[in-house]
């Protein structure tokens, strides 16, 4: 069974620092890109940072210069490192990918979500 699973969300005060992880698990043939997006309570859920397998990177206007998406082919994980958190970043993180089983019939998969609660 393919699965994406989140890890590494909580509260942290305005000012620090989380660190969430992604792992893929099962029968993969292949990754393309990475990404997390997020879902704040009554809003839209949202582009947050995206990774390609050749590690180009695009992030929301909201979270440059303050989070960081990497990824470790070696172990299909996509990493978010969150600094300077604010508490407008609280939001449901779902991890997301473009994973392959077979050689080229890549299809989206979506993690369940990891809950990063921000307070002021």
């Amino acid at each position: 069974q393919v699965q994406l699973v989140e890890s590494g969300g909580g509260l942290v005060q305005a000012g620090g620092s989380l660190r969430l992880s992604c792992a893929a698990s099962g029968s993969i043939f292949s990754i393309g890109p990475m990404g997390w997006y997020r879902q704040a309570p009554g809003k839209q859920r949202e582009l947050v940072a995206r990774i390609t397998s050749g590690s180009s990177t695009n992030y929301a206007d909201s979270v440059k210069g303050r989070f960081t998406i990497s990824r470790d082919n070696a172990k299909n994980t996509v990493y978010l490192q969150m600094n300077s958190l604010k508490p407008e970043d609280t939001a449901v993180y779902y991890c997301n990918a473009d994973l392959a089983l077979v050689p080229g019939d890549g299809m989206d998969y979506w993690g369940k979500g990891t809950l990063v609660t921000v307070s002021s």
